[in-house]
């Protein structure tokens, strides 16, 4: 099993950064790759960014050149880097990590992120 742990999380002005963190802990050596996905109110959660096994990144359309993922495998942490910030990224924003040996995934409890003036 993993556990997965977001923080970092806040009330932030448009056009502010925020920096998310997710620690992972338990089996850390099941992960594969690890992701950032959001949930706004009344909609489908949604993908955000991604870092992989082999160490690249992919984002969301909406998110491109705003928001940076980095890991940090030492530490079994990842990251999500948001700068330009808009009200339309207010959300739940939930850490996922993938099990290398099994389809399961593993999900954080979640964070806020709300981005209004």
């Amino acid at each position: 099993q993993v556990q997965l742990v977001e923080s970092g999380g806040g009330l932030v002005q448009p056009g502010k950064s925020l920096t998310l963190s997710c620690a992972a802990s338990g089996s850390t050596f099941r992960i594969a790759d690890m992701a950032w996905y959001r949930q706004a109110p009344g909609k489908q959660r949604e993908f955000v960014a991604r870092f992989d096994i082999r160490g690249s990144a992919t984002y969301s359309d909406s998110v491109q050149g705003r928001f940076t993922i980095s890991r940090d495998h030492a530490r079994n942490a990842v990251y999500l880097q948001m700068n330009s910030l808009k009200p339309e990224d207010t959300a739940v924003y939930y850490c996922y990590a993938g099990d290398s040996l099994s389809s399961v995934s593993y999900w954080g409890q979640g964070t806020q992120v709300t981005v209004s003036s």
